[in-house]
């Protein structure tokens, strides 16, 4: 019996020795002990759970080299592989893992439209149903802060940069002619239908290393990826009309839409100042095609205008009406790709071309510019962890220009040039915490044109104050080659540059969302000339500069008021520039110091319908009057406007619209046009610019039929 104990005993000692303790601490980078975090072996049911201390220890028989898992909600998990025996007294720190519904957001510079961002201020209703602009997004734009309001040109004019300062894309490629020409001072409106996008991104500036080729801002158009089901869309309205459709397949989905506008009828029962030869008339189509593929999505995406008009306005500086006649054409297409190649790596890629001609004739002057200009782009996003991802890529543009003209039926001339760029781009987005992110991003360009090769270095940080609020903070270069009116004449220039400074705070809670942004640019390089119109003999330089600091505000709320959504913007400027002819450093004529707009959008449930009203102010705009003696030194009136609408669901899927624009009649002036010469007294005399009609009315019928038989075009008015 006594060699039994015995060997009972050995045995247990021997499996007592086989046992190793396992032990140690978790904890987060401050130190603080984490509690109820699970311990364990992995592929075992050997473990523990962490105590008030964050200390764990448990006993294990297994031997050699063992894999310890540490994991807890809202860290990262913790994973070590080394020998059995090493694995006590642990000191283990946890990092706190990414969350991207609570993760920090990089703001600075970019408004959201649309329903893919946590930065969103504007979605694709907000930005169609404000009062005044008629459907175009472009206008709808110009309630935000940062934008001036330039009512003779209806373009983007952001933080004191010109219209030409911003560049548009679509689905993440260039659009080299976004918008329809007009005569002059008349407002242009954007091209592109917003029924075929579901994402905007305005970037009032400091935008990603991706996009280049413009100093102030970058406006990005995302089409629609998937639709939810076919549809057809019918409007009818006082301008014209349109219609379009949606067919979707398992993988395949194709939108087309086409619109014919005619202001002749308008005309007659609203005549405006000018003489009109041929009211405008216009006839565009667009389409999108997609594919689904295993790993990602193929868009197609072709757009056509045709315009023409034919229209004689006063000039002070002709006895008789000078006439305008223009006629343009315009095709823009991109074929983009986006998907994944591997489980982290996403490739996107794209080829756009744009094709355009414009003809005018100002009855003396005949002239034909024609434009031809392609776009490729190649870009991966690598994410190494939810931590740290890494976008890399190249592009390149090209642009033919040709102008070709005759003056008087004899004196003919030509222009023409080929501006080649290419481009690389590398940024990473970097989540040191929720709370702290960066984005490290650099850009290379080469001008083929003037052989000029630029480095553009960009970096932004954000920093989360609590869970509704949030600081951030972006620096960056940006260089932009001249325009064509500029480079037809002399090629033997250099890019133009700017560098932004922005800082912005953002609260967002509960359908209200508040942003205040101070920002600062300094521009160098930009393009100077000695005569007025940029002739040939203008001895054109890049000596020109100056700068652009100032404060916008947003306010948004969607909560307080039941069934009302309003914001709230103001934009305080302060800016001046050296540059084109300007002889001294000034504030341009198209900037205003002060600008501010309201919106607001109400549902009358008794009524089916939703009114809305848009006020927008800006103070008086710089004017150079030849009889004073200082440069630029004329200030026009304030600018006022008021605009109402209404939508009327006479259906589900009937709606009527009507909407009226500076409805109590503001007598706006944009500024003066002077004569060359003096009159017998000296005096320079003048002619105010203004527009062609106080007010404008527009009335539609929108009908829409698809599947659910709900949908209807609120969101496209």
């Amino acid at each position: 019996m006594k060699p039994i104990i015995i060997l009972a005993f050995s045995f247990f000692l021997a499996q007592l020795n086989a046992q190793t303790t396992i032990s140690g601490k978790v904890s987060d980078k401050k130190g603080e002990p984490i509690i109820g975090a699970n311990v364990y072996l992995e592929n075992t049911y050997d473990g523990a759970t962490t105590d008030i201390d964050g200390k764990f220890s448990f006993i294990t028989d297994k031997t050699g080299e063992v894999t310890l898992v540490v994991s807890y909600v809202t860290f990262q998990t913790y994973k070590q592989t080394a020998s059995i025996s090493s694995l006590h007294d642990l000191n283990i720190i946890l990092k706190e893992s990414i969350n991207t519904l609570d993760a920090v957001v990089l703001t600075a510079g970019s408004f959201e439209a649309g329903n893919r961002s946590k930065a969103t201020v504007m979605n694709s209703l907000d930005v169609v149903t404000t009062a005044g602009v008629a459907g175009d997004f472009i206008s709808a734009l110009q309630t935000l802060p940062g934008t001036q309001t330039v009512g003779e040109d209806g373009r983007l004019f952001v933080r004191g940069g010109t219209a030409e300062e911003t560049q548009v894309f679509i689905d993440g490629l260039q659009v080299f002619k976004p918008y329809i020409p007009t005569s002059n001072n008349s407002p242009t409106r954007g091209r592109y239908s917003p029924f075929l996008f579901d994402g905007i991104t305005f970037s009032t500036g400091g935008y990603s290393a991706e996009y280049g080729n413009a100093l102030s801002s970058v406006l990005l158009l995302t089409t629609i990826d998937r639709p939810k089901q076919n549809e057809t869309n019918l409007s009818f309205m006082t301008l014209g009309g349109g219609v379009g459709h949606t067919k979707k397949w398992d993988k395949d989905a194709l939108t087309i839409n086409t619109s014919y506008i005619n202001l002749a009828p308008y005309n007659e029962l609203v005549p405006d100042t000018d003489k009109w030869n041929k009211p405008y008339e216009s006839i565009s189509g667009e389409a999108v095609y997609r594919h689904e593929t295993k790993n990602g999505l193929l868009k197609f995406y072709t757009a056509y205008g045709f315009s023409r008009f034919d229209v004689e306005q006063e000039n002070i500086n002709f006895e008789d009406l000078v006439r305008f006649d223009l006629k343009d054409n315009n095709w823009y297409t991109n074929l983009t790709y986006d998907g994944f190649i591997s489980d982290k790596t996403k490739l996107t890629t794209g080829l756009s071309y744009n094709s355009s001609k414009t003809a005018n004739n100002t009855g003396n002057v005949n002239v034909t510019d024609k434009e031809n200009s392609i776009h490729l782009k190649a870009k991966l996003k690598h994410s190494f962890s939810n931590r740290f991802k890494l976008t890399y890529g190249a592009e390149f543009l090209s642009t033919y220009f040709t102008e070709d003209g005759i003056v008087n039926q004899t004196n003919n001339f030509n222009y023409s040039f080929t501006n080649k760029m290419g481009a690389a781009f590398a940024e990473a987005d970097v989540f040191f915490s929720n709370d702290f992110a960066g984005k490290f991003g650099i850009r290379a360009e080469h001008n083929v044109l003037f052989d000029e090769t630029v480095i553009s270095p960009r970096i932004s940080f954000a920093y989360k104050l609590n869970k509704q609020a949030q600081l951030s903070l972006a620096y960056g270069d940006f260089y932009q080659t001249p325009q064509n009116n500029e480079l037809k004449i002399e090629q033997s220039l250099s890019l133009q540059k700017a560098t932004h400074y922005i800082l912005n705070y953002q609260y967002k809670k509960d359908k209200q969302l508040f942003r205040a942004e101070l920002f600062y640019k300094d521009y160098d390089r930009l393009i100077q000339y000695e005569s007025e119109f940029g002739q040939p003999s203008a001895n054109f330089n890049n000596k020109g500069f100056g700068f652009a600091k100032g404060l916008d505000l947003f306010w948004k709320d969607s909560k307080n008021i039941k069934n009302l959504q309003y914001w709230l913007s103001y934009s305080y400027l302060d800016t001046k520039r050296k540059f084109q002819d300007f002889q001294e450093e000034v504030m341009p004529g198209y900037a205003t110091k002060h600008n501010a707009s309201l919106v607001t959008k109400y549902w009358i449930d008794d009524l089916r319908s939703q009114v809305g009203l848009t006020y927008n102010y800006a103070s008086g705009r710089p004017y150079d009057n030849p009889n004073s003696m200082a440069f630029m030194d004329g200030r026009t009136k304030s600018f006022n406007n008021v605009s109402i609408n209404w939508s009327y669901l006479i259906s589900q899927q009937k709606i009527l619209f009507i909407s009226v624009s500076n409805v109590f009649g503001f007598k706006n002036v944009f500024g003066y046009d002077y004569a060359n010469s003096p009159d017998l007294n000296g005096i320079f005399q003048r002619q105010a610019i203004l527009p062609t009609a106080d007010r404008f009315f527009f009335v539609g019928f929108f009908w829409t039929i698809s599947d659910d038989k709900t949908k209807n075009q609120l969101d496209n008015l």
